[in-house]
């Protein structure tokens, strides 16, 4: 059997927090240290644009995203690291597949329902706002699966409709074309925790409740302060599974510290020695990475050369595959 590729992207719109480290960068550096499977990592710029229109936050986010990948350990040797801009062949192939993707399936997209009935609920035409790139963005996400053939795509089940949608675009090009690209798989890890932010809710920049990864200690201690708690006192017995500062502590801790700190939950813990314990854990585990991410932030041509390099392993796999694809739909020499 083929070594088994397992391909993710990473939209560069605002800063890494907590939230992402936990739940995709740590598992999905885990996952390329692994033997049997080839990882692609992506720097997903284009898709930043649907959703970002101020140009400095979008190189600044490309930034602290590359630096924070390769401050906590990504190897770049054995994993392919790369921006989405710097292949040109993913937008030649975007438009090959959208011709083949059907309207009627980019009109179940969640995005662009969810964006519709927002509007008509504030009393707008239904596609106020939303913009092509909004509309085909399913289509984007596709190319960047398809044009690496990759089998597995590490998702959250809110995205598991988007590999969905990668396989019947690419499904449908090989029923018309011939057989072109393998059709993906998602990977959905349900250990994998999804942090509660500031507030309770889930961790995210929509939400503007985020703990970003890399701040300096005295501003995550205050950030961790930050959290929401009820108001029982000091010596009341307080409950660990509706806690957002046991769940992070969870997200961070050995089986051992987790029981330890149940523990103490059960023995009524203060809430501000909880957060004091809490900031520990976590400034303890991202201290050193910490360093090399400022390090890294500050030497933009070596993120850049990394970036390059990684194109140039990818551009080996989308080259043979894009001409694959023109010449199955008969963009080909006029010659033999």
């Amino acid at each position: 059997m083929s070594t088994q590729r397992i391909l993710t992207g990473i939209t560069t719109t605002g800063t890494p927090h907590l939230g992402n480290y936990v739940g995709a960068i740590r598992p999905a550096i885990a996952e390329s240290q692994r033997q049997d499977v080839e990882t692609f990592y992506f720097l997903a710029d284009y898709h930043a644009l649907i959703k970002c229109q101020e140009p400095d936050l979008v190189h600044q986010s490309t930034r602290e995203i590359a630096a924070t990948w390769l401050a906590l350990g990504l190897d770049t040797n054995t994993s392919v690291f790369y921006r989405q801009s710097d292949v040109p062949e993913i937008p030649q192939l975007c438009w090959l597949l959208t011709c083949v993707a059907a309207k009627g399936l980019m009109n179940r997209a969640h995005a662009y329902k969810a964006a519709v009935d927002a509007n008509r609920e504030a009393g707008e035409d239904p596609d106020y706002g939303v913009s092509m790139g909004l509309f085909s963005y399913p289509v984007l996400m596709a190319t960047d699966i398809l044009m690496f053939n990759a089998h597995k795509v590490p998702v959250g089940r809110d995205q598991i409709q988007h590999i969905e949608m990668a396989r019947d675009i690419g499904a449908r090009f090989n029923h018309i074309y011939g057989d072109t690209f393998v059709l993906p798989e998602a990977q959905v890890d349900d250990k994998v925790a999804v942090l509660q932010g500031l507030d309770g809710r889930k961790m995210s920049k929509s939400y503007g409740n985020t703990i970003p990864l890399f701040l300096p200690e005295k501003k995550l201690k205050k950030h961790i302060n930050k959290i929401k708690t009820n108001l029982l006192e000091p010596g009341d017995p307080k409950d660990p599974d509706t806690s957002t500062v046991f769940q992070i502590w969870q997200a961070f801790a050995t089986d051992e510290q987790t029981a330890e700190m149940r523990q103490a939950f059960a023995d009524g813990i203060a809430w501000g020695e909880a957060k004091k314990q809490l900031f520990e854990l976590i400034n303890e585990q991202i201290a050193p990475a910490r360093e090399r991410y400022d390090a890294l932030l500050a030497d933009g041509e070596q993120i850049e050369a990394v970036l390059q390099a990684g194109a140039e392993k990818a551009r080996a796999v989308s080259r043979p595959l894009l001409a694959k694809a023109r010449a199955a739909v008969g963009i080909r020499p006029l010659h033999g």
